[in-house]
This record gives C-alpha cells, sequence and structure tokens, in this order.
C-alpha cells in the first residue's frame, strides 16, 4: 500500500541562492540544511511530486504536460554559472492529465503547456531537495487573478493525490517585500526582522485544529496584520493556500522559521 504523502510548503529562497556565494556566506545555510534534510522526512518516496510555484501564472490554471522539461532561468543578474545548473527530473504526462481531470471535476477551467520547462520556484529548491533528479514532476500554474478561495479550492480538488503518492509542494515565499529586503542587505540586517507580524498570524492561522476556521484565515490574508506589508503582492504565498486546500482535515505544523535578508520566511506542512 502507498502512504500517505504530506502536503508542504517550501520557502525557495531568492533566485539561485544557494547556488552562489553571499555575504555573509551563512545567509542561506538554515534554508539549504532544512531542504536537505527534507526527503528524510516523507514517509517514502513519492511516486511523483506536483509543484504550484509562485513564478507562473496563467489566466486559467495551466498544467506542465512537458516530458522532459529543461530548466527556465527565470531570474536576471546573478553569476554566469547560476545559468549552468542542471535538474534533468522527468515530466510526468500522466500525472498531468490526472491534475487536470481532477480541477475539471470541480469545476475549473484548465490548459495545457507542452513546452515550459522548470522555473527556477522549482529546480532552486529542489535541486536541494532531491539532488538526483530522478522522481518525475509536473508543475501546475497558479490563477492569474490570485485569489485565495479558488487557489484554496483548486488543492481540495488535488487531494486525492496525497492517497496515489503524489507529494504536493507549494513553493514561494511567507515574505516577499524585496524592497524591504534589499534594503535590509545592504544596510546590514539589524533591527527588528520584517514580517514578524504576519509571521506570527500565518503561524496561527495554518496551526488551527479547525480546518474550516484555517482556511477562512487564509482566505483573508490581505486583512492580516503585516499581511500586505509582508506581500505587496501575493503570488509567493498563494501556493500555501493550494497546500492548504490539499491538507483536508490534516493539522499544520510550521517545519521551519529562518530570518535572512532582515525578513521571516517559513516552511509549513500538513500530514
Amino acid at each position: 500500500m502507498t502512504n500517505r504523502q504530506p502536503a508542504v510548503f517550501l520557502p525557495h529562497g531568492g533566485g539561485p541562492c544557494f547556488f552562489m556565494d553571499w555575504n555573509p556566506p551563512d545567509t542561506w545555510d538554515r534554508q539549504r540544511r532544512f531542504l536537505e534534510a527534507f526527503s528524510a522526512d516523507l514517509p517514502e518516496r513519492p511516486k511523483a511530486l506536483l509543484v504550484i510555484s509562485g513564478h507562473w501564472e496563467e489566466r486559467i490554471f495551466t498544467i506542465q504536460t512537458n516530458p522532459a522539461p529543461p530548466l527556465l532561468f527565470d531570474y536576471n543578474g546573478f553569476p554566469p554559472h547560476t545559468y549552468q545548473l542542471t535538474w534533468p527530473a522527468p515530466g510526468d504526462p500522466t500525472l498531468a492529465s490526472r491534475v487536470r481531470d481532477l480541477l475539471k471535476g470541480a469545476g475549473f477551467a484548465t490548459g495545457e503547456d507542452a513546452t515550459r520547462g522548470y522555473d527556477h520556484g522549482v529546480f532552486v529548491p529542489l535541486k536541494v531537495a532531491f539532488p538526483d533528479a530522478d522522481i518525475p514532476t509536473v508543475q501546475l500554474s497558479l490563477r492569474a487573478d490570485l485569489d485565495p478561495e479558488a487557489h484554496l479550492a483548486a488543492g481540495r480538488a488535488l487531494a486525492p493525490l496525497r492517497d496515489e503518492g503524489v507529494l504536493i509542494i507549494g513553493s514561494g515565499n511567507t515574505y516577499h517585500n524585496m524592497g524591504v529586503m534589499m534594503r535590509a542587505m545592504r544596510g546590514g540586517a539589524t533591527g527588528p526582522v520584517a514580517g514578524s507580524e504576519f509571521d506570527r498570524w500565518l503561524t496561527d492561522a495554518v496551526t488551527q485544529d479547525d480546518p474550516v476556521r484555517r482556511d477562512a484565515m487564509l482566505a483573508a490574508w490581505a486583512e492580516a496584520p503585516g499581511g500586505r506589508e509582508a506581500n505587496p503582492r501575493e503570488e509567493h504565498l498563494i501556493p500555501l493556500h493550494v497546500v492548504a486546500g490539499a491538507a483536508g482535515a490534516d493539522h499544520g505544523t510550521k517545519t521551519l522559521e529562518d530570518h535572512v535578508m532582515g525578513a521571516v520566511e517559513s516552511a509549513f506542512r500538513f500530514g
């Protein structure tokens, strides 16, 4: 029998951060160690990965059907070697079809993309977490309206995949106000950690015992203390909503809290 996979939200850092030098040199060490240890806590090796990244938006939910996705180097201004990274995980057209059927069954309009590669919200963290790149992987877009209720509902539609051995991964950042982070970096991140107020609220929301209450809180994230300061635009937070929707009644736990570039970034797991 297949053990049920969890649904997880992982911070994916900044650009190709885990594969380049930083000042201070340990800037991303805690997140890297977290990702390196990540697979050891899974109930078994996943049959496949379904990844929702903050770096792909389409008018309707769109599924990657490419059987051999290349890497999409969708970052700029980084060292030349970071454009030579490899992570040759195979795609999975059969899983892509299953994802599309589940979403269509829940009333969502869907599309497919047969040429898209893995963006850096996929390959950067997963190159650390799954360095052998031997687990079939499919990427699902966000819907461009970034409606939290719709993304929670999409996650609910996808929940059966967990019982089929598919690990559902939301890849983003709980704090994504880059202006604040860059100012902190240039000034040597001192003083209060940006996003702390929102992170406390978000942790309380994710760890609610009542999943109905949890989802209602997440749907209203923009009204939370510090919510819009932490996420002026929410594309890096909304993958968490898909994951929470897929959680069902599973209790949420915080698995990482990191203070990096003057801000707080967290990871969460359900199941």
